[in-house]
Formats: C-alpha cells, sequence, structure tokens
C-alpha cells in the first residue's frame, strides 16, 4: 500500500505520514554473522566498514521485504565500497588509475559530421 500511495501524482503528504507501514527488524543474534559483527563494533564502534557492513544488511532486509530504500545511491555507495573491500582496492589506488589515463586524441582529420546537413 506503501508503494501505491507514492505512486499517486496528486497525493497528499499530509496523508501518507498514517498510510506509511512501520518497519521490524528481528534479529536473530545466534546468527554467525551477528555473532562476528557484535565482536566487531566491540573492538572497535568505530569501524565505518563494520557500520556499512550493519547498513547494508538493513537494506537488504528492506528490499527482501518489498520495501523500497529511501536514499539507493547511499546503499549503492556501500555495495562499491564493500566491493573494493572485498576485492583489496584501495581508495588512493583507485584514484591514481584515474589519473593515469592517457588524454584522447584529437584528430582534426576527421570530416564534420553529415548529419546536421540534413534538411
Amino acid at each position: 500500500m506503501e508503494r501505491i500511495m507514492k505512486a499517486q501524482a496528486l497525493r497528499d503528504s499530509s496523508s501518507s505520514s498514517y498510510m506509511m507501514s512501520k518497519k521490524t527488524m528481528e534479529v536473530n543474534p545466534t546468527n554467525p554473522i551477528i555473532k562476528s559483527l557484535r565482536e566487531k563494533v566491540a573492538a572497535d564502534q568505530s569501524d565505518k566498514t563494520v557500520k556499512d557492513v550493519i547498513w547494508m544488511l538493513y537494506d537488504t532486509s528492506l528490499l527482501t521485504s518489498g520495501f523500497s530504500l529511501d536514499e539507493p545511491t547511499t546503499f549503492a555507495n556501500r555495495i562499491h565500497r564493500l566491493i573494493k573491500l572485498g576485492l583489496s582496492i584501495d581508495e588512493d589506488e583507485a584514484a591514481a588509475e584515474d589519473e593515469d589515463m592517457p588524454a584522447l586524441e584529437s584528430t582534426d582529420e576527421v570530416p564534420d559530421s553529415t548529419m546536421e546537413e540534413v534538411d
């Protein structure tokens, strides 16, 4: 119902607040992923990777439950960071690769496009 209300063109924003469903996430404390995350959080609460993994768990549970994400670009950025981490790609290394790209060669010998001549 929430998705249907969001898709309405002439929707009333005041009525959408009570139509939003309350989201509840149940966590199994005996799950090996949750156990490992609890240990990592206990070791270092400011670890950005652990925070990304926790948010990824929440976002993926939203998606699998049929809800939509409020910020899909943030979700995609987290995925990219975790993929880089899994592939052992350093952020500085990736930036250096972009800088090493050669400039495009321009050739003046190519004639102008004939698409503009069509009338």
